[in-house]
């Protein structure tokens, strides 16, 4: 059995979730929005999942005071289909949900079908469409939000 933990990211974690960021997204963030995100951002909650101590993929929200909103959530590319993503994406409303948090929300892309079933388990609905969000391609983002209490 492999050993799978997820933790709160680490300043060390940075390079492989940079892996994980560049193989899952046409437009990365950067090194620095990462480190700005862990030593700046007073709202910023990280966590990586790791298998055997590599990172295999992140999760990002932003809380403010009882609202969280995640900004961005990936895993690799080649264990996708594992059900890592949905033990991510429970861990994260977990600690949400420790934290005070009453609604969540997120975008997500219009075409990421596979993304939004995810979250539709976890009872989150679509709430609006941000038109041209993505700039890589000007796709338009559904806003989905869940109550959490």
């Amino acid at each position: 059995m492999l050993e799978l933990t997820i933790r709160k990211m680490e300043l060390s974690d940075i390079d492989q979730v940079m892996e994980v960021e560049r193989a899952s997204f046409t437009t990365p963030w950067s090194r620095e929005i990462f480190l700005q995100e862990i030593v700046e951002n007073q709202h910023a909650h990280y966590f990586v999942m790791l298998i055997e101590k590599k990172v295999v993929g992140y999760v990002g929200m932003w809380i403010v005071i009882d609202d969280a909103q995640i900004t961005n959530i990936a895993i690799l590319p080649a264990l996708r289909g594992n059900k890592f993503g949905e033990k991510l994406f429970r861990f994260t409303l977990q600690q949400a949900i420790g934290m005070g948090v009453k609604r969540l929300s997120l975008e997500v892309r219009a075409s990421n079908t596979i993304a939004q079933r995810l979250y539709r388990k976890f009872g989150l609905v679509p709430g609006g469409i941000r038109k041209n969000y993505y700039k890589d391609d000007n796709e338009d983002a559904i806003v989905m939000w869940v109550n959490l209490v």
